[in-house]
């Protein structure tokens, strides 16, 4: 069974584990690996979040920097503000209702997208790469995704193997959790995230898949994000070639379907309208107590 949360995410709080929320992923970047370039134009990210939020979204995801494998030179704040404000300022106006999460690892960036409407601070260096995070959070009190990642994006090629997966994303999120709450951060205001594709080699994802209800132990809501990985597509490699990004669909969905039955709270994902459908069956069957 999904443990139920209350998630405080400052200005209201969202039910976590009765069914599974859908959260939409916007990059306004030239160059993450699946969209990139293609929301860059405030405008289009816009509409863009738009659409995902008719399809079944519940969060909106406004990233502005690419943390793909082998991304090596940083985004400076400045960029990153004048590439993801505006988007999630018009966003605000035209969609007051929705709840719109900055996917961000700079203090100075998450606290401007909180002032203009932002709920949720999505942070893939669990709070690490910026130490003026934590105690930002803490004072703002937002809502607060803390993720899992092995080294910088620049360092995942050459990364030793691990050993346990489930073992050390286990070990360090509790740690971190732990850091993020000495720092001020409320318990009920974070949700983990065990970072698939961050610094995990393509086998070792698949550990974490199959036993990703070990992650419930920690006692915190759970976000999963697996959308169009490339570990999905070096699965559905055809002729020695990985499956390209578009042809990562149905893999995506079998992946995420296997989480929600293992109990993910949160699925950030790309495709958002086949991921609700998807996920409201696996809701039928975890409701159903199968």
């Amino acid at each position: 069974m999904r443990a139920i949360f209350q998630w405080n995410i400052g200005s209201r709080v969202l039910e976590l584990g009765r069914r599974t929320l859908i959260m939409g992923v916007v990059n306004v970047t030239p160059d993450s690996f699946s969209d990139g370039g293609l929301y860059i134009d405030a405008e289009k990210a816009v509409v863009r979040a738009e659409q995902l939020l008719d399809d079944g979204a519940t969060i909106i995801d406004v990233g502005g920097e690419s943390t793909r494998p082998g991304a090596s030179e940083p985004v400076s704040e400045e960029e990153e503000r004048r590439r993801v404000l505006p988007v999630i300022r018009d966003l605000k106006r035209r969609r007051p209702d929705a709840v719109i999460s900055v996917d961000t690892y700079k203090a100075s960036v998450a606290r401007a997208a909180v002032e203009l409407g932002a709920e949720v601070v999505n942070d893939v260096s669990g709070f690490r790469w910026d130490p003026k995070m934590g105690k930002m959070l803490a004072e703002l009190k937002v809502g607060a995704v803390l993720m899992h990642t092995r080294g910088r994006p620049d360092e995942w090629r050459s990364l030793p193997p691990i050993g346990d997966p489930v073992l050390m994303v286990t070990r360090d999120l509790r740690q971190w959790a732990e850091t993020a709450t000495l720092a001020g951060i409320k318990r009920d205001h974070l949700v983990l995230d065990p970072g698939f594709g961050f610094g995990k080699r393509f086998e070792e994802n698949y550990p974490l898949l199959a036993h990703f209800e070990k992650l419930q132990q920690m006692g915190f809501p759970l976000l999963a994000g697996v959308s169009r990985k490339s570990f999905i597509g070096r699965t559905l490699a055809r002729d020695g070639k990985d499956a390209e990004v578009a042809e990562r669909l149905y893999g995506t969905l079998a992946a995420e379907t296997a989480l929600v039955l293992k109990g993910a709270h949160i699925i950030r994902t790309h495709d958002v309208r086949f991921a609700a459908e998807a996920a409201r069956v696996a809701d039928a069957i975890v409701a159903s107590g199968g």
